[in-house]
């Protein structure tokens, strides 16, 4: 990666960018140097279509897949239809929401506006914390008489100024989510009785389950998912095949997934095949 000299002398380092592509004297990069350029831009993006590569490289779809597939067979990435998404051990990350927000933006409005047909007025809505159900809760709001119950303190905040009912669980604050955790939290879940859950998550492996990198986060909503009637995980395709450090619950427990139409064909079908309806925005 270059480095930028600035006025004072001082080197500036370019930050969350991929080194351009090494373009030779005959315009075109070697074999080594485009596979490795392709894998960066996954391990960047965590995943990649076939088409969006074949644009920018200006490099034949065939050719891009012969990479790809190349590249999976090496254990570098995992494969997919139309494209691949970077491997993904188990995460112990735990990434802010102000980090979060602008992540699959696109993906997380058009969920939310799939998510608000599933409600009717008058039920009562639960919302774990997270960036995309905080696009959920604003969409609803096109609602007149609602029950809100939520963790999320920005949640509780977002939704402050309607009509709506909002029940804000107690609990000790995690700063990193502005989330209410821990065994007052799960206390007050095990009263409540909600007619549909939006439960957002970190990671879904479909032979394990939904995960989060947190345990108190983990237990609050597994607490969620007994106390409602339908559990939907909203989640964009990113987030399938990787897994955080805390199991909340395996994939039999939640009736919807909502998602887009980037997850891989392979996995739609093991969704339905245990009795999940997939939604696709």
């Amino acid at each position: 990666m270059k480095e930028k000299k600035d006025r004072s002398g001082g080197a500036k380092r370019a930050e969350n960018k991929v080194a351009e592509p090494v373009i030779h004297e005959n315009g075109t990069m070697l074999i080594g140097e485009r596979r490795q350029h392709e894998l960066s831009i996954i391990q960047r993006d965590g995943r990649v279509l076939v088409s969006e590569l074949s644009e920018s490289l200006g490099i034949s779809s065939i050719t891009i897949r012969k990479d790809l597939d190349y590249l999976n067979s090496k254990g570098l990435v995992t494969r997919t239809h139309g494209g691949a998404l970077a491997l993904q051990s188990t995460s112990m990350l735990d990434p802010s929401l102000k980090e979060k927000e602008q992540h699959q933006f696109k993906e997380k409005q058009l969920i939310a506006a799939a998510a608000i047909k599933l409600v009717k007025e008058g039920q009562c809505v639960l919302l774990d914390s997270g960036t995309t159900t905080t696009t959920i809760a604003r969409a609803l709001r096109k609602f007149s008489h609602l029950t809100i119950v939520t963790n999320g303190l920005n949640i509780a905040a977002e939704l402050s100024d309607t009509d709506f009912d909002i029940i804000l669980i107690g609990g000790a604050l995690r700063r990193n989510s502005f989330s209410l955790v821990g065994p007052l939290a799960e206390d007050v879940l095990r009263e409540v009785h909600a007619d549909i859950l939006f439960l957002g998550v970190d990671g879904f492996d479909i032979q394990i389950g939904l995960t989060t990198p947190n345990i108190l986060e983990a237990r609050a909503n597994r607490a969620m998912v007994k106390a409602s009637k339908r559990v939907v995980a909203v989640c964009d395709s990113t987030k399938f095949h990787r897994r955080s450090l805390a199991l909340i619950v395996p994939p039999t427990a939640i009736h919807t997934v909502i998602t887009d139409s980037q997850i891989s064909d392979s996995d739609a079908e093991a969704l339905k095949n245990i009795g999940i309806e997939v939604i696709l925005v």
